[in-house]
């Protein structure tokens, strides 16, 4: 996605880093460089207007599970380690099976349909 116009900071730049820049978890000057972009290029503030509200909708229709306090250092750690393109080493390996996926950590707390709250009238929803 780009506007065509040139940036100081590169649209394909600002959409990989998109969640660091929503979740606050770059350098200050890294968001002020955010910031000019997304003021110079409305296709990339579109995108984040986007993305901004999933995150809401997101955080209001499932942000009261408690998560394990270990799951997002793995997570983080693993999404690194994709981004460098590199293949885990055999120690995160055998921790990983150790531990088990961690999408099964999230899973096991996620309600199935029977324990999902009902309707009005006691009814699941539709």
């Amino acid at each position: 996605m780009s506007c065509g116009e040139p940036h100081e900071t590169d649209c394909a730049e600002v959409l990989d880093h998109l969640y660091e820049y929503l979740d606050r978890e770059m350098p200050d000057g890294d968001c002020e460089k955010f910031k000019e972009h997304f003021d110079e290029c409305s296709p990339c503030f579109e995108k984040y207007g986007i993305e901004r509200e999933v995150k809401k909708l997101v955080k209001r229709c499932c942000g009261h599970d408690d998560v394990p306090s270990d799951l997002r250092a793995k997570v983080m750690g693993r999404i690194e380690v994709i981004r460098q393109g590199q293949q885990s080493s055999p120690e995160a390996e055998a921790e990983t099976e150790t531990a088990g996926p961690a999408t099964d950590t999230v899973e096991a707390q996620q309600p199935t349909r029977a324990q999902a709250p009902t309707g009005a009238e006691g009814t699941s929803p539709a």
